[in-house]
């Protein structure tokens, strides 16, 4: 049967019991999964085994998974040592929250071309790409530049089609991936439907979260003036189709979830932010062709 594709959101990974509250809330609306992200650090958890079970199940209570567990610190440089501990701590105990994707970023050797931090890199993730697949798991490095360039940078180096290639020859492991969104790479003024074509398979992971791209002020001012020409938004409110992105997932036999980035879009914040979620919410469960109906 074909699998259906889960919407749903990310969540930040606060102690117990606000954590469960907020999922509480989500339940009200129909989110079927959810990302808990942990920003650059886990380590402060105390008692994981009873934190997961416990988010877990008011997960579950609450009619979603828990799709992934994100790390986005930067494991490349000594001052990186939580996030690496941090990714090692998801990685060993993901199957206890139900997840299968482990989320965050390569890391980067700072204000070094890309390429000086693919040897940092290999020897970092071939073993944390190792320890997760003798659990079961996929790591996917999400896309944003946090900043950064091809030169200059402090965060991630897995932000545009050159350097994947690149990394995934650096550390040939079948479960590194990606989790990708069109955001990213439209704020970099990549045309993200022909790019998910052909990166489709090494996509684990998918972030709802799209771009305004404002042409009028490119062509105005350029790219490198004062005035913005991208905005991050939530799904419904961009660019992008994603009934074509769900289309493409689909032909490439995609089994991950979508999930919600929020706390990005200009309007829908603040007062604003779930009533912005949930409107991407229903758009994209539209663009997946609304609920699943068995055929007869």
């Amino acid at each position: 049967m074909t699998k259906q594709i889960k919407i749903g959101t990310m969540v930040r990974g606060k102690e117990l019991p606000e954590i469960t509250a907020y999922i509480d809330n989500l339940g009200k609306y129909g989110f079927e999964c959810i990302e808990i992200t942990f920003g650059g650090d886990a380590t402060w958890i105390t008692g994981i085994a009873e934190y997961a079970k416990r988010v877990r199940e008011c997960a579950e209570k609450n009619g979603m998974t828990i799709s992934a567990l994100g790390v986005y610190g930067n494991p490349l440089i000594p001052e990186g040592e939580q996030t690496l501990r941090s990714l090692e701590l998801v990685i060993d105990n993901a199957a206890l929250f139900g997840a299968d994707v482990i989320a965050g970023f390569t890391g980067r050797i700072p204000d070094q071309p890309m390429p000086e931090s693919l040897s940092k890199f290999a020897e970092v993730f071939t073993p944390l790409a190792a320890r997760a697949a003798d659990r079961g798991l996929k790591i996917a490095f999400e896309n944003c530049s946090m900043g950064g360039n091809w030169k200059y940078g402090s965060w991630n180096i897995a932000i545009n089609p050159t350097m994947w290639e690149k990394l995934f020859d650096a550390v040939p492991a079948a479960n590194l991936g990606l989790e990708w969104e069109p955001c990213h790479q439209m704020c970099q003024l990549i045309e993200p439907i022909p790019q998910l074509r052909k990166w489709a398979p090494k996509v684990f992971h998918v972030h709802g979260k799209d771009a305004t791209v404002m042409r009028d002020v490119i062509a105005e001012k350029g790219i490198s003036g004062c005035e913005s020409f991208a905005w991050h938004r939530t799904p419904g409110f961009g660019d992008t189709n994603w009934a074509d992105i769900i289309t493409i997932l689909r032909l490439n036999n995609y089994e991950g979830t979508i999930d919600i980035e929020g706390w990005h879009d200009p309007v829908y914040r603040g007062d604003l932010e779930i009533t912005g979620q949930v409107h991407g919410l229903n758009y994209l469960k539209t663009c997946r062709g609304g609920d699943f109906i068995p055929a007869f």
